[in-house]
């Protein structure tokens, strides 16, 4: 058994596909996972973050993960990414889909080829990967863990596609949970608020733009503060657990009480 984790959230011997594994929450899911035992395949379009994931899994797990580049909008990709999964272990127990982009812009200023990009990545690919992985999960029972964020539960200005499609993603997490239910396949969400990752500088801030967007968490969340990768890393390992073993349908806020605030 790995040192300094105790039995609970194990998942030694489980198969995980993470997809998003190239930067944030992806990644540091990616690494948690092997260090709690399971076996790996992550894609990214990114190769060389890629890389750097499968290497500190490698690190700090059994085995090197399997990886495979892929750009989730491409439906072939996607097939390539569930063929070779199954093709190197045989098996698949756990879906983590964490891939998705951040887009700025309200109903005046979001274009429809902009909308469609992040419908695209955030809603469509994960959509397809789910479709393609959930025979497999029969098989084996397993359960899928859909990041979402706090923008599927609350609404903002200015952020419109992404709140669209992450309110989708909420949505198809409880439908494909009780779809799934009969076959003991669970399915659940985690709904970060802010994270401390590239996705809002990749969305199109710069840095100084980013540090003012850090320094106002310290109000938007009721803790005071950012969130870390870790502290949504540990939550997705728990769902994807035998311990999670009673829990489907949820969309969990992982957001320092974001979701429970209101202006006043």
């Amino acid at each position: 058994m790995a040192t300094g984790h105790t039995s609970l959230g194990r998942l030694d011997g489980k198969i995980a596909l993470v997809t998003g594994a190239s930067s944030g929450i992806g990644a540091g899911t990616a690494i948690l996972f092997a260090k709690l035992g399971a076996r790996l395949a992550i894609t990214g379009r990114n190769v060389d973050n890629l890389r750097k994931t499968a290497l500190e899994c490698q690190r700090h797990g059994q085995e090197k993960p399997l990886e495979v580049v892929a750009d989730l909008v491409k439906e072939d990709n996607v097939k390539r990414v569930v063929e070779e999964t199954l093709k190197h272990f045989g098996k698949l127990d756990i879906l983590v889909n964490s891939a998705g982009i951040v887009a700025v812009g309200g109903i005046e200023t979001t274009s429809l080829q902009q909308y469609d990009n992040v419908m695209d990545i955030n809603t469509r690919s994960m959509y397809h990967v789910t479709m393609l992985c959930v025979p497999h999960l029969i098989e084996t029972k397993g359960s899928i863990v859909n990041v979402s964020s706090v923008n599927g539960i609350r609404s903002f200005s200015n952020v419109l596609a992404y709140c669209m499609s992450k309110s989708a993603v909420d949505q198809m997490t409880r439908c494909t949970a009780l779809d799934l239910a009969g076959k003991q396949v669970r399915v659940n969400s985690v709904n970060p608020g802010v994270i401390v990752t590239e996705i809002h500088k990749r969305g199109g801030m710069n840095e100084e733009q980013y540090q003012q967007f850090l320094e106002r968490t310290k109000t938007t969340h009721a803790l005071g503060r950012p969130g870390q990768v870790d502290e949504v890393a540990k939550m997705i390992a728990f769902l994807a657990s035998d311990d999670a073993s009673f829990i489907t349908g949820v969309s969990i806020p992982i957001d320092g009480g974001r979701h429970a605030m209101c202006p006043r």
